[in-house]
């Protein structure tokens, strides 16, 4: 069942075109399909490919085989006329999709050897077969494009034109943004139904600094309009605004727009949802036809015929006509020029294999054994032009009794595949292997001048059988030539769909049996002439033109490859030379008929490489019937029926007969899977055949062997058919009438769509309908499945000309992509095109498919196009959720006391007992221990930079607050910024602002190479928090006032800015003491991850509630030394360097995390040098040791850096524990000492920044493992570790003293019990009392500091925190004795994703998209219009940016059951980064919908 695709109503021409144009342009693509030049025969211009056999191209009567068995060519069988197609695409009207956008340098291949100019190419093999249009062959390549050197400066001058101009310089704890201009407001397009990011109703709406000036999301407060900011290069004039108020940019939306306008059209009529989330299976279709015939019947081959003279075995053969008729032409080869360089005649073949049978047995040597004995198997390494080498090495082994194993020359260390063909020989105990001087010396060799071992491949010896280095054997000695028995003769290499290369065993008597077999289906006579223009190596090549013809005493004309490549003519004109006959099919004779060739000497064959001939069409002299042709439904055999069609219809498949079955033969055909079951009359299945001339094994591999060589095919009752084995031939077909057999597909090209089957072969005739010579190489084209979600996927390869434009490569794709959905009802997952030559290629030209696959999959290929699919082909997603009515709190509360389960709540320890008196500690301190250090300052060097012990801290208090009141005039209650890099300064100045009555405001200082991007935050807080003045630097002041500031922001507008840098020595004359501890302390502004600014206001009594907390959690004395690598501007960082020590009395070495990216080990070496036994980080400081430190961990060792000291090292964070980067960081320095217990991390949020800290005592955290499926749902269900679908998550730390927690439903606000996903809730003294905004509109924010519950214990206020989480009681005990109550954060709600009415949290898609491939360095989620995008940081060379396309979709698909919309892939640096380590996804979204993140490249997946 296949969802119709969107296609099947756009055109996808690129840019608008009007009726007159596109009327010129369809005559112009319609001209190569109208017959036009005179004299020519039609067919030669058309050249369609009529349907050969499934593999080789037919022995005829008394002749030879025209196209190479791997050929791709002869594939494409199907008549699937071209006009079928191009009427299939009239269907389609003109529409458009919005084409993927790629930088200038992506376009370019910087190399001009990685492109072929056009038609030179070597790409195809089919370039120089029958041009189209007549022109047979054009004398100079470089005729048919006059625009070689065009194309070729095009190259040189596009490789200069890579676009690096951007600006990467990064802000502190930032990472590059590029600020580009953004298009002024009349050239935005306004989007459709567009979805205002709307935060959580019932949260309220905090200054937001995404720039976005977004109406109010909340209507009933009309009056309120949050202030917004403009960051980045933003001016007020440039925000564009939409319907819903986000702003668009012309470009990117209106390419959106494009998608979702392709993606609203209706498809097929909708289909039941047949997917449960576990994906049971796939429902049939009710309509599919079934099969209705009677069950076939075996099929016997008239009786192999009685000789009188036949020989016992094929080397008696050799013996008798090398001694009777040794004058007797055996063999002649011709060259590239296809004259003829030697005859080889029975007498030399037989003198030359016995002396390499002699040489070979006893002249080679190791520590005095012979190297071989008779079984052993040997490697014929031959080229294929050197037919005579081959069948002398060939027969010499034979007479040996070893075993040869012939295989293609490997060019390079790096073949497609050369590792299977190792695996191969080291299978068979290969040790030797043979070839010519001019091989030996044309491969990759060693320093040592050996041959080198090529990847995968056993130590091999290699001997050239040149005729120097054979010896003649003494006068006695003669080969042994026994009958033919079941020992084996040769193995034949095969490889299969997945790309493993096996070896089938073929047996003395079977290679007899087969060649008598052949001699009578052919009706060859002694001393006929045959040529042959496949490979000599194996399969038909070898059995017709080296086995065969001994037996016959043929002489063989054999013409190579490459030849046939550069003159496709060339093996006719032998024919005629050499007086031979030939063969080939339907458009061949139409083409050949009017020079005498006989229609009926055509004769198709079908093999294949377990079961060899399977069946051949005999001459006409042999009284068959005649030929038939089927035209075969395309809908039908996707279902696996037979049902006719009229050729008039555009999806058939019109298939000739492949002859009769060998004589001596049983064939029957059974169904494709399961149990072999024969299969009815009208039913296609994989044909089989039973014979005494099959191959007999593959070697070493008895478990396949049993599975191929020995079917037993059973009726429908269960019976076996027949007591002899069958051979499964990987042929699919099926028996036509008069008993002819029809082959319409092999199992190598199956792909199993929704249920369907669908022929590789077939879907590539389909894309080469599709005008392909203007973009891509005929015969360079891909198709096979990959595994996604529970069902195959079609993906299609081809090679792109490097001559055509990126307009028309994605035109051709597009066209593809209808002519497909509508031949074979089949959706195209992906569609890539690569550079001209960069395909693996197959021995004999084609390309290697599955090596094709393996790099796709590995994201390898290094497309310069793809256009993905997954919208119209993934129909199997499970259902979206449908929201259930809630259950009411008091339900709830019932069901949990009724299931056993406890309310999930929490607290810390009680320390409502404690007194306190914060009031004037740092004055007291600098009385009772004025010299105790509180302060140590470090730089990047790791010295001292700055101190500060009591009393000097108090004294630099005193004079802030003496300039703040008499140079500043500001009054108790004013609002002072404090903008200063982190350091004692900063400290210092906080408390002179407490001192003179006045609340300061820490922020951050702009980053003077990155003003554009930071000043606009810094203006922000100065603004929103009602700052009257600005304390700083000297250095920072002037920047803020600076020329490159007024770019910036307006600089006029800055209130009262004083320097603290030489202030006057004085004492203030009293102290400031707020009368309440309820009096506001000081602002804590931050800019959360959705990128809403939020300032929080903290009282004097919740300052000293919060130090105490942290002091009783992690055991701080004076006599405690405590490391902080924080920021000091928010949050739990600030309280850390600003607060504790001056409550708690310990000494603080303050590590700024800046100077870390110059010294990445200053952190730890201060920890080591001072012998911490607490310190705090962030995750970005935790990033930089574990990136730049993991290699140096041994020198660190030398430096004497030891973290044995090390009792608690806490990550500050305000998200889910990071578990991957807090284990690697234990892991890479548990050799420095670092404890594995060590390392845990804190939750903190806005309403309260410390909830969770691990401290010094108490149980480790515990972790569990959560299935992401049931978490999507709003549900925590526990599961092992390691189990599919499995989220670890570690608890945030222990809940602080003081704190209490609760889990309350976000609808409803009930309770929830334990283990339930919900809202966490918290209650405590250090809870911040309110957002701090412009209007003070309190009612606001009523909700979100003091809401209560709705049922249960509905006293007790409580702040929410905005994370969704679960406690979980745990085994362990508290140090109180009391169970252990782990909290576990889960994400933030305003960052979740709603998506199919499920909850995704970003970082868990990320976090897949990063696993991907290894050149993703860093990934963000954000869904626009509901359709979801992925930005990845590419490390790598542009190259590859298209290979991250398919690889994210897929893993996303796989894992999250979500179908990526966009794929953004863009510079290292680009995914904004705040202080925290915390990705700005939002700030990225705007970045993205505004143009400014100049990508690599911009996927729009369909």
């Amino acid at each position: 069942m296949i969802h119709h695709n969107p296609f099947l109503s756009l055109s996808l021409s690129v840019g608008d075109i009007t009726q007159k144009g596109y009327e010129k342009k369809r005559g112009k693509l319609l001209a190569p399909y109208i017959p036009q030049i005179q004299g020519v025969d039609p067919s030669l211009q058309i050249e369609h490919r009529i349907q050969t056999s499934s593999q080789v191209a037919p022995p005829g009567s008394k002749q030879n085989k025209p196209r190479a068995a791997n050929s791709r060519d002869e594939c494409f069988r199907s008549d699937l006329h071209t006009e079928a197609v191009q009427a299939a695409l009239a269907k389609y009207k003109e529409r458009k999709m919005p084409m993927p956008s790629k930088r200038r340098s992506v376009l370019v291949q910087s190399s001009v050897e990685a492109c072929t100019p056009p038609d030179t190419s070597s790409a195809s093999e089919d370039e120089g077969s029958l041009r189209r249009q007549g022109r047979i062959a054009s004398s100079s390549p470089y005729q048919a494009h006059p625009s070689v050197e065009h194309w070729f400066n095009r190259v040189i001058q596009g490789s200069s034109t890579s676009s690096s101009a951007s600006s990467t310089s990064s802000h502190p704890g930032g990472r590059p943004h590029h600020a580009t201009n953004t298009t002024s407001a009349s050239a935005a397009t306004v989007l459709a139904d567009l979805m205002a990011h709307t935060q959580l109703d019932n949260h309220s709406a905090p200054p937001d600094v995404t720039g976005l000036s977004e109406r109010s999301v909340h209507a009933e407060h009309p009056q309120v309009a949050s202030v917004r900011g403009l960051p980045r290069g933003y001016t007020h004039t440039s925000v564009m605004e939409t319907v819903d108020g986000v702003p668009v940019n012309s470009r990117v939306s209106s390419k959106i727009q494009q998608l979702l306008n392709t993606l609203k059209r209706p498809k097929r009529p909708p289909l039941r949802e047949f997917f449960v989330d576990d994906f049971e299976e796939l429902l049939d279709d009710p309509n599919q036809p079934k099969p209705e015939g009677g069950e076939m019947r075996p099929l016997n081959g008239e009786p192999l015929g009685v000789v009188t003279n036949w020989p016992p075995s094929l080397l008696a053969s050799l013996q008798r006509w090398g001694t009777t008729q040794p004058k007797s032409p055996c063999l002649t080869a011709l060259d590239n020029a296809s004259k003829p360089i030697y005859t080889l005649t029975y007498g030399k073949l037989w003198t030359r294999s016995q002396k390499l049978a002699y040489t070979l047995l006893n002249k080679l040597s190791t520590r005095n054994e012979p190297l071989l004995r008779p079984g052993d198997r040997v490697a014929l390494v031959f080229p294929n032009n050197d037919p005579v080498m081959f069948m002398v090495a060939f027969y010499g082994c034979l007479l040996a009794e070893l075993v040869p194993v012939p295989i293609e020359v490997p060019l390079t260390r790096k073949d497609a595949g050369s590792q299977q063909v190792g695996f191969l020989l080291g299978s068979c105990g290969v040790t030797l292997a043979l070839t010519t001087d001019a091989c030996q010396k044309g491969l990759p060799k060693a320093q040592t001048g050996e041959v080198v071992t090529f990847k995968g491949w056993p130590r091999l010896l290699w001997f050239v059988t040149d005729g120097k280095h054979v010896v003649k054997p003494p006068k006695d000695w003669h080969p042994p030539i026994r009958d033919a028995s079941n020992e084996i003769a040769y193995i034949e290499y095969k490889t299969s769909k997945e790309g493993s290369t096996m070896g089938i065993t073929v047996s003395h008597s079977a290679m007899l049996a087969h060649c008598h077999v052949l001699t009578q289906a052919c009706g060859y006579t002694e001393g006929e002439i045959i040529t042959n223009v496949l490979d000599f190596k194996r399969d038909a090549g070898l059995w017709h033109g080296v086995l065969t013809s001994v037996m016959n005493r043929m002489h063989v004309i054999s013409i190579p490859y490459s030849l046939m490549k550069v003159n496709p003519l060339s093996w006719i004109q032998k024919v005629h030379t050499y007086k031979g006959s030939i063969s080939s099919c339907d458009a061949f004779l139409n083409v050949f008929q009017a020079r005498g060739l006989r229609p009926e000497v055509i004769c198709p064959c079908a093999s294949s490489s377990e079961a060899m001939t399977v069946a051949i069409r005999r001459p006409p002299e042999m009284g068959v019937p005649p030929p038939g042709k089927a035209v075969l439904s395309m809908s039908g055999l996707s279902y696996g029926v037979i049902r006719v069609d009229t050729e008039e219809k555009l999806s058939v498949l019109t298939v000739q007969d492949v002859g009769q079955v060998m004589p001596g033969a049983l064939v029957c055909v059974i169904r494709v899977e399961g149990t072999p079951y024969l299969c009815r009359t009208d039913e296609v299945g994989e044909i089989c055949v039973s014979s005494s001339s099959t191959g007999i094994s593959y070697y070493g591999l008895p478990g396949m062997t049993k599975n191929v060589f020995e079917t037993i095919p059973v009726t429908s009752s269960g019976a076996p058919i027949s007591d002899r084995p069958f051979t499964r031939t990987s042929l699919l077909g099926f028996i036509g009438p008069d008993n002819l057999v029809f082959v319409v597909g092999k199992m190598d090209g199956l792909m199993v769509v929704s249920g369907r089957r669908h022929n590789a072969d077939d879907v590539v005739a389909t894309a080469l309908a599709v005008e392909p010579m203007k973009f891509v190489y005929r015969g360079r084209i891909a198709v096979f499945s990959v595994s996604v979600l529970h069902d195959e996927r079609i993906v299609v390869v081809a090679e792109q000309r490097p001559d055509a434009s990126e307009e028309d490569s994605f035109q051709w794709m597009s066209r593809v992509l209808q002519a497909i959905d509508s031949i074979h009802q089949a959706g195209v997952y992906c569609l890539a095109l690569v550079p001209a030559n960069t395909l693996p290629k197959a021995p004999l030209g084609g390309i290697h498919i599955s090596e094709t696959k393996q790099r796709f999959l590995e994201g390898a290929l290094h497309p310069c196009n793809v256009l993905m699919c997954p919208h119209t082909c993934v129909t199997n997603l499970p259902k979206p959720r449908q929201k259930q009515p809630e259950v009411g709190p008091a339900s709830m509360i019932v069901g949990n006391l009724v299931a056993g389960k406890r309310i999930a709540q929490a607290c810390g320890r009680d320390v409502s007992q404690l007194e306190d008196n914060d009031q004037d500690v740092l004055q007291w301190r600098a009385q009772a221990t004025p010299d105790h250090p509180l302060f140590l300052l470090l730089n990047a060097k790791g010295t001292v930079a700055n101190t500060a012990s009591c009393v000097q801290l108090h004294k630099r208090a005193e004079r802030v607050a003496v300039a703040l009141m008499e140079r500043g005039r500001l009054n108790t209650g004013d609002h002072v910024a404090l903008v200063y890099p982190p350091g004692v300064d900063l400290i210092a100045t906080f408390y002179g602002c407490l001192y003179a009555g006045c609340v300061p405001v820490t922020v951050r200082p702009p980053h003077p190479q990155n003003l554009a991007t930071t000043l606009p935050t810094v203006k922000m807080i100065v603004e929103v928090s009602k700052s009257v003045c600005i304390l700083t630097t000297q250095a920072i002041m002037k920047l803020l006032k600076s020329k490159e500031a007024a770019a910036a922001v307006d600089i006029k507008t800055w209130p009262l800015i004083l320097d603290t840098d030489d202030l006057p020595r004085k004492r203030i004359p009293q102290i400031y003491k707020p009368p309440t501890p309820e009096m506001l302390a000081y602002l804590d502004f931050s800019v959360s991850t959705t990128g809403i600014l939020a300032g929080v206001k903290m009282s004097h009594a919740a300052t000293s509630a919060l130090c105490r907390s942290i002091k009783l959690q992690c055991e701080l004395y004076p006599s405690r030394q405590i490391a902080i690598c924080l920021d000091p501007y928010c949050g739990l960082g600030f309280a850390l360097w600003c607060l504790c020590s001056v409550y708690s009395g310990h000494q603080s070495i303050l590590v700024p995390p800046l100077e870390l990216e110059t010294n990445p080990s200053l952190w730890l070496s201060a920890v080591s040098q001072f012998k911490v036994r607490v310190t705090f980080c962030s995750y970005s400081v935790m990033e930089m040791c574990t990136k730049g430190l993991g290699s140096q961990t041994e020198a660190l060792r030398l430096r004497n850096v030891n973290l044995s000291c090390v009792r608690t090292c806490m990550v500050v964070a305000e998200e889910r524990p990071r578990i991957t980067l807090t284990q690697s960081f234990s892991k890479i320095f548990k050799d420095l000492g670092l404890s594995s217990r060590a390392v845990s991390t804190t939750f903190g949020c806005r309403v309260n920044v410390a909830i969770c800290l691990q401290g010094t005592s108490g149980p480790d955290p515990t972790t569990v493992y959560l299935d992401m499926r049931a978490l999507r749902h709003d549900r925590v269900r526990l599961v092992e570790r390691g189990s599919p679908h499995s989220l670890p998550l570690t608890e945030s730390g222990k809940i602080l003293p003081g704190v209490k927690v609760i889990i309350a439903n976000t609808e409803t606000k009930g309770p929830l019990g334990d283990s339930h996903l919900g809202e966490i809730w918290v209650s405590s003294p250090h809870n911040a009392t309110g957002y701090y905004t412009v209007y003070g509109e309190e009612a606001l924010h009523a909700d979100h500091f003091s809401t209560r519950l709705s049922f249960g214990d509905t006293q007790t206020l409580w702040a929410r925190t905005g994370y969704l989480g679960f406690l979980r009681r745990t085994e362990l005990t508290d140090a109180s004795g009391e169970r252990h109550d782990a909290l576990y954060v889960v994400g933030s709600l305003d960052e979740t994703l709603e998506l199919r009415g499920m909850r995704y949290h970003p970082t868990d898609i990320e976090t897949s998209v990063i696993r991907s491939h290894k050149s993703i360095a860093e990934c963000a989620v954000f869904t626009w219009t509901n359709l979801l995008v992925v930005v990845v940081e590419l490390e790598g060379s542009e190259q590859e940016a298209l290979d991250l396309v398919a690889l994210v979709t897929n893993v996303v698909l796989e894992e999250h059951y979500l179908i990526v919309g966009v794929v953004v892939v863009v510079d290292p640096g680009v995914i904004p980064i705040n202080s925290r380590g915390e990705k700005q996804r939002m700030h990225l979204r705007d970045g993205f919908l505004a143009d400014q993140l100049d990508p690599i490249y911009v996927a729009y997946n369909m």
